[in-house]
């Protein structure tokens, strides 16, 4: 079979029976492999905002013992220091990306997030708080 040129459309290649391709098993094969790790990815990242909401939480009872309202503004400040954070790194994480390929950059990010999501097990002042946001200045 001669290779199409690029003007030559899907419909007028003429592939032999036997080189048939099932799509809906192609598709079936496609989702079986990956969705259970996209459900994976899915209930990490919900753990990921349901901890920071426990972390307010349990803010709220440590704080207020002392100094009342200081858990909103810590809390406050923490997630302003990420979205900022997150807004600055953006542009040059996706760069990188490009230079060093998806494979291994969304790989480094993902462990580098988990990393930091456990770093915050051991949160205990506001100060811990900020500074996972930002691991390059810790």
């Amino acid at each position: 079979m001669a290779i199409p040129s690029a003007a030559t459309t899907l419909s007028s290649v003429n592939i032999s029976p036997s080189a048939t391709v099932d799509l809906d098993a192609t598709y079936r094969k496609i989702a079986w492999r990956i969705m259970p790790f996209l459900m994976l990815c899915y209930v990490v990242a919900y753990l990921d905002r349901v901890n920071v909401g426990f972390a307010k939480l349990d803010m709220m009872r440590s704080f207020t013992d002392f100094n009342p309202g200081t858990a909103e503004a810590v809390y406050g400040l923490g997630a302003g220091l990420f979205f900022v954070g997150y807004f600055l790194f953006e542009i040059p994480s996706n760069l990188i990306l490009h230079r060093v390929g998806a494979k291994l950059w969304i790989a480094r990010i993902m462990i580098t997030w988990g990393l930091i999501s456990g770093a915050f097990a051991w949160v205990d002042n506001r100060y811990a708080f900020y500074a996972p946001d930002y691991p390059q200045l810790t």
